[in-house]
């Protein structure tokens, strides 16, 4: 089976089980697992952070980071269609009592002016405390539902210095943040930069079994590491799945322009075929979204066949390239949905 649901399908290569296999580990409650130490570490350096903390989930990630900046009854800003609000099972109002309140974009973006216009201007009609206070602005980079797409440098960095001039931090979805950096050349620390917080995940592109790490200055990620504890997230000799992450990143980060064009080529070709409608120009890593008349239909005849997908609601498809993805698996997908797409 070619198995294009998603990323995070991946089985650990041989290098990577016998690393975790071979783990020096300890008690990460106490911080004393030299193993994930060393991951934070690297993680941290990586992105031009203070520090990290290892969790099990981006998830997890996402909500002890929500959890850090936010208070009961705020509202949190995020892109339409991001994890946040659509993947999360609402955790943020179970766990932190906030809204989502998503902001236009089609590419998974939006500008500065449109975080601006959230925010109310007080006056004798509309005192300040009519309005629910903006706690946190989250964007996604990469932004999955958008299709793998990347937010631009410059605009990011406007977006994140228009919530910090109203006093609101700014937490970065950095789940799939390597392939962006991977797309662009442009470092993951860039990326980072001016977020006062931001989650990374190992087990998407990167190939890891589990992990996601949150980095940030020093003390949020102290707080955070409490958070983590309090929402269950303390593992003991985790070191034998931060191996797992150390060697991906060793020897999975560079390979993931691989994957984007393998994307490339699907996408390409489906652009080609009747009744298959995809928007080239927001392929721009390892995700492809294309629509069709019956998605479920589509994708159940084309596991039929030995092609994986998945079918996100009544006529779109998802198809995610990952490293266990060759070129000749590709060739046959592209044969697969050309055959089930003409008869």
């Amino acid at each position: 089976m070619i198995d294009l649901r998603s990323d995070t399908v991946t089985r650990p290569t041989p290098g990577m089980r016998k690393a975790m296999a071979e783990a020096e580990v300890g008690d990460d409650v106490y911080h004393d697992d030299p193993t994930v130490n060393r991951l934070e570490e690297r993680v941290a350096d990586l992105l031009g952070r203070e520090a990290a903390v290892f969790v099990p989930t981006g998830t997890m990630a996402n909500q002890i980071s929500l959890r850090h900046h936010t208070e009961p009854g705020d509202t949190v800003i995020v892109a339409r269609g991001a994890h946040l609000a659509h993947h999360e099972l609402n955790a943020g109002a179970a766990l932190s009592g906030v809204a989502i309140h998503e902001l236009d974009g089609d590419d998974g973006t939006f500008t500065a002016a449109q975080l601006e216009a959230v925010f109310p201007t007080p006056g004798p009609s509309l005192p300040y405390w009519l309005s629910p206070p903006v706690g946190l602005v989250a964007l996604e980079n990469t932004h999955n539902a958008a299709g793998g797409t990347i937010w631009p440098l410059e605009r990011l960095y406007e977006v994140v210095n228009a919530a910090h001039r109203r006093g609101v931090p700014a937490h970065l979805d950095g789940a799939r943040l390597w392939n962006a950096a991977a797309a662009t050349g442009i470092a993951e620390a860039d990326y980072a930069a001016p977020f006062d917080t931001v989650g990374v995940c190992f087990s998407k592109g990167l190939g890891a079994p589990i992990g996601s790490a949150v980095v940030g200055d020093r003390d949020v990620v102290d707080a955070i590491r409490r958070l983590k504890q309090r929402h269950g997230g303390g593992m003991r000799q985790a070191g034998i799945v931060a191996a797992g992450a150390l060697y991906a990143l060793d020897h999975h980060r560079a390979r993931l322009v691989e994957d984007h064009a393998r994307a490339r080529r699907f996408a390409e070709a489906l652009a080609e075929l009747p009744d298959v409608d995809v928007d080239l120009a927001r392929v721009q890593t390892n995700i492809v979204y294309f629509a069709v008349p019956d998605a479920p239909v589509f994708a159940a005849r084309a596991r039929a066949e030995g092609v994986d997908l998945i079918a996100m609601d009544a006529t779109t498809i998802r198809a995610v390239f990952h490293l266990e993805i060759s070129d000749r698996d590709t060739e046959r997908a592209i044969d697969v949905v050309r055959r089930v797409a003409t008869s």
